[in-house]
């Protein structure tokens, strides 16, 4: 694939893939708001924090390895082989349901069967929903190699929707069933996703469409496994993907790391553990529909362009130009924006949780944990563009290299996680992930740095803002926070609705001084997220 042609369509893929999550943040933002009114919060503690832990952590040692490895388009394929290799989620999947289970049913702290009665049966369904899932991996793997946006946009939103209809209704008609409610919602998601992919792939495979992408596959059964000597796997693709599993537990432990902490160790009770999370899902709302597709599509763009492990000398000056200029305009991107939710996010956090969620919210620690977040998602979006370069670039030795990177990472995070909980509860778990996500930009830079040196391209200059632009935040940050103090949030529904306004007005003036100080990253947005027709290149100096 041609690398303008790559860039074209990561740009469209995150385009789909933002607006995707945005649906299902959303979903689950209202139905978390609606459940409340339903269901206790040890209830959704038990289910958010400690069942979707299960469930997503299976799915992630199973499947996020061979992702990576499979998505990476520098050779040539034999679909044959790598459909083989694809197949080993599901056996790897059940291995790490059943030690999973095991270890949620004897080896952590049980809930009260008086307060959250079912759980074991909750634990049994989210394990199957994650085997579920992992029988469309190499559905999915062919649709994001070969660009099939909507086929993902189609099936995650119908399953989000169903699974959403399906909670409503019987937390409305039966709140006692608790626990039996959310894990036959998790198992019809896992199933309806399963059953999208396949619908899809029946009317796909050997259509005109399918001959117009030159799609590897004649019919449905080459969809299965070939258990035969000739067909066997790529070892190539093995070897990558061994080495990307032995760095998805660190990287699972780093991304749910918090989580963990409060599983094993107890340090919040289940009602804590359901504020928390709440707040969290809040304050990760844009991070993850957002910050979440441009990685993953973008990993796509650089993995076709660049030449995994070798010197930029030693590659096409065009494709390396491209792919510094990109890193260049997404950094400066997702900067503005982290940039943007951070000041806003502090002057507007206990208003948020109030309306949401009420006093129950809004009085505690809830405000504060929500603006160290708004923190969190500023580093987040560094972290998510960075690191989607490194990985795309490195070697494999090099990704061994960074393994032992990844492991001081984790301890380190684990033991501070414990040390700054104890110390300042739900807010300590923020201030670890800040630490750890600050030493994880750290480690991307100094990579960036040194693999641009030898050529005149400097994309770490996406960092640096402009000193009006920066003038303008400050402004706007000062105003917010007098205002919050002022006006919010025990004065009526007239002081909030000013202290909305000024904020309205501050926001607006921080985008129009960003649309007239960065034409570039605007037409950069313009041309490669906004406009249908994407055949268009932006032109740099």
């Amino acid at each position: 694939m041609e690398a303008r042609e790559a860039l074209t369509s990561a740009a469209k893929l995150a385009s789909y893939s933002a607006g995707l999550q945005v649906l299902f943040r959303v979903l689950t933002f209202i139905l978390n708001g609606y459940t409340l009114r339903y269901v206790s919060k040890e209830t959704i503690g038990i289910v958010n924090v400690r069942l979707m832990l299960l469930y997503s952590t299976v799915v992630f040692l199973a499947r996020e390895a061979f992702r990576k490895a499979c998505l990476n388009v520098g050779v040539e394929r034999r679909w044959t082989q790598i459909i083989n290799l694809l197949w080993l989620t599901v056996p790897l999947g059940i291995f790490w349901a059943l030690l999973l289970a095991w270890v949620w049913l004897n080896l952590v702290a049980i809930p009260d069967p008086a307060v959250v009665p079912h759980y074991e049966v909750g634990v049994v369904a989210f394990g199957l929903s994650a085997v579920v899932e992992l029988l469309s991996e190499p559905m999915w793997v062919l649709a994001q190699v070969h660009m099939l946006v909507s086929l993902k946009v189609i099936a995650e939103s119908l399953a989000m929707a169903v699974k959403c209809v399906l909670t409503v209704v019987c937390i409305t008609l039966a709140p006692h069933w608790g626990l039996y409610v959310f894990s036959l919602a998790q198992l019809l998601y896992s199933s309806t996703l399963l059953v999208c992919y396949l619908l899809y792939f029946m009317k796909f495979i050997g259509s005109r469409e399918a001959q117009r992408k030159s799609f590897p596959l004649s019919t449905l059964t080459d969809l299965l496994p070939k258990l035969s000597y000739q067909h066997g796997i790529d070892l190539r693709l093995a070897k990558l993907t061994w080495t990307f599993c032995k760095q998805s537990l660190l990287k699972q432990i780093l991304t749910e790391g918090e989580r963990y902490v409060m599983t094993f160790l107890n340090v919040l009770n289940f009602g804590e553990q359901g504020i928390y999370d709440i707040v969290n899902n809040l304050g990760s709302l844009v991070a993850r529909f957002l910050f979440l597709p441009i990685e993953e599509s973008f990993y796509i763009f650089f993995s076709n362009v660049l030449e995994r492990g070798k010197d930029p000398g030693h590659q096409r000056q065009e494709e390396v130009r491209l792919a510094a200029i990109v890193l260049k305009m997404l950094l400066k991107l997702v900067l503005l924006i982290g940039l943007t939710i951070s000041v806003f996010g502090y002057s507007y956090s206990q208003l948020a949780l109030d309306i949401y969620g009420g006093s129950m919210l809004s009085s505690g620690p809830g405000p504060s944990l929500l603006r160290c977040y708004c923190i969190y998602v500023l580093l987040m979006a560094v972290n998510g563009v960075t690191e989607c370069f490194t990985f795309a670039a490195m070697s494999n030795q090099e990704v061994d290299r960074y393994n032992f990177v990844m492991l001081a990472l984790s301890l380190s995070f684990l033991g501070l996680s414990y040390c700054l909980t104890r110390w300042q509860g739900a807010v300590g778990f923020i201030l670890a992930n800040c630490l750890n996500m600050g030493l994880r930009i750290t480690h991307s830079l100094r990579y960036i740095s040194c693999y641009f040196r030898p050529t005149e391209y400097r994309p770490l200059a996406g960092l640096q803002l402009s000193a009006p632009l920066l003038l303008v935040y400050f402004a706007s940050g000062t105003v917010t926070v007098l205002s919050q103090a002022a006006l919010c949030c025990e004065q009526g529904l007239m002081f909030r609705l000013l202290h909305i306004l000024l904020g309205a007005l501050c926001l607006i003036t921080v985008l129009v001084s960003a649309f007239f100080i960065e034409p570039k990253l605007v037409q950069f947005i313009r041309v490669h997220f906004l406009s249908w027709n994407k055949t268009e290149i932006v032109k740099w100096e």
